[in-house]
């Protein structure tokens, strides 16, 4: 099988599974929890503290990137057997992969729009999420527990 065939099918057994749906509910609710300290973060360094707007984004995004890992190997997928250093890296190579996107958002939607720097960063968070998502349960989180290994906890 081909790595985007094999993809399409990982994809389309998981969603096929309700543990599934209910691991993406998690994500999201850990994702908005990053979302509101990302923008928070955002806000502080570009507001009072005057920080240029590419360097708060990725500023804020280590701050919630690592909200984000703690909730997502502790409640979201479950830890598994993976060694919790091997899981940072992959999730921290899949969160710069989505950041790699948000930015490129942030930068098309402030030069073609006229979004303000905080709005911008909120629709260029959001359309990074489904990737962030994809990556994780596919292959940072992909040792862990099933939703049905789990009961669809």
């Amino acid at each position: 099988m081909g790595s985007s065939t094999e993809l399409t099918y990982r994809i389309g057994a998981a969603a096929r599974h309700p543990g599934s749906w209910l691991q993406l509910i998690k994500f999201g609710l850990v994702g908005l929890s990053g979302y509101v300290v990302n923008l928070a973060v955002f806000a502080l360094l570009v507001g009072p503290l005057g920080v240029h707007h590419l360097l708060a984004a990725v500023l804020a995004f280590c701050v919630a990137v690592t909200n984000n890992f703690l909730w997502n190997r502790y409640w979201t997928f479950k830890p598994g057997e993976a060694h919790p250093a091997f899981q940072a890296a992959r999730f921290f190579v899949v969160s710069i992969a989505a950041l790699l996107v948000n930015l490129v958002v942030l930068e098309a939607l402030l030069t073609a729009s006229g979004l303000g720097e905080l709005p911008a960063q909120a629709v260029a968070v959001a359309v990074a999420m489904p990737f962030n998502f994809l990556g994780n349960k596919l292959w940072t989180f992909a040792d862990s527990p099933s939703p049905r290994e789990t009961g669809g906890q």
